[in-house]
């Protein structure tokens, strides 16, 4: 299959390796991956902002970019919900029919990348190794708005080597919510304590998710508590191999 990456800004500025991993596990079988470079924001920080005159041209900059992919597979839920929730009313404001049309036919192709694996490959099993112990956390955005279920969770369970423990509350949030941990500090922190709580309970050596923003919000605490836990994408878990721990 012919597979567009969406990177997205968040994982373009902070985390580049979990674009990486996407393209190691995506080429590893069998796919050809692509990158379309004029890509930019998904526009959910506008949105979720206020600013959302501001993020409508992203819209149609993402039609622009992928209409011609055969799938397009995004390492972020929260970016997938955004764009399943909002771009086909965005389109609708915008108020260009061709658009709307384009949307329509887009969205049914566009994948966060485990829901791609799960949902789409018919895939478990993608040949990782990775000899850790490892506990998952539900983001919001992929437990709620994509119903991504227990697919993460099946994936993880076919990696060779692995010691995976099962979170404790694993449906409540870490308390990131993009602007939410800066307006609402003080109960964000209080969300993320039990979250780390939970994670330290487990003994596991690294937490992983589907979103490097919840991964981010948790691994500050963890990094601050010097509890040595770190915080690694799916993706850079399904894409190790024996090969790459020797």
């Amino acid at each position: 299959m012919r597979v567009a990456l969406f990177i997205t800004c968040y994982n373009d500025t902070l985390f580049p390796d979990t674009g990486k991993a996407v393209v190691r596990v995506l080429e590893r079988l069998g796919h050809t991956v692509e990158f379309p470079a004029g890509q930019t924001c998904c526009g959910q920080m506008h949105w979720n902002t206020g600013y959302q005159s501001e993020a409508l041209p992203l819209v149609k900059r993402f039609v622009e970019q992928f209409r011609g992919a055969e799938a397009v597979v995004i390492p972020s839920s929260s970016c997938v919900a955004m764009m399943r929730d909002h771009y086909p009313k965005m389109a609708v404001e915008i108020g260009d029919a061709a658009l709307v049309e384009e949307v329509s036919q887009l969205l049914p192709r566009v994948f966060e990348f485990s829901e791609f694996l799960i949902k789409r490959l018919g895939l478990e099993d993608v040949g990782a190794y990775y000899p850790h112990r490892v506990t998952y956390h539900a983001s919001c955005h992929g437990l709620r708005n994509l119903g991504l279920g227990d697919g993460p969770m099946r994936l993880l369970k076919a990696v060779r080597g692995i010691d995976l423990v099962e979170l404790t509350a694993l449906e409540q949030c870490c308390g990131f919510g993009g602007t939410f941990a800066v307006k609402n500090a003080d109960v964000s922190s209080a969300m993320l304590e039990e979250k780390t709580g939970a994670v330290l309970a487990t003994g596991a050596e690294v937490c992983t998710a589907c979103d490097n923003s919840c991964l981010m919000h948790i691994q500050g605490a963890l990094h601050r508590q010097k509890t040595g836990v770190k915080t690694l994408h799916l993706a850079e878990i399904l894409a190790a191999d024996k090969e790459m721990e020797l």
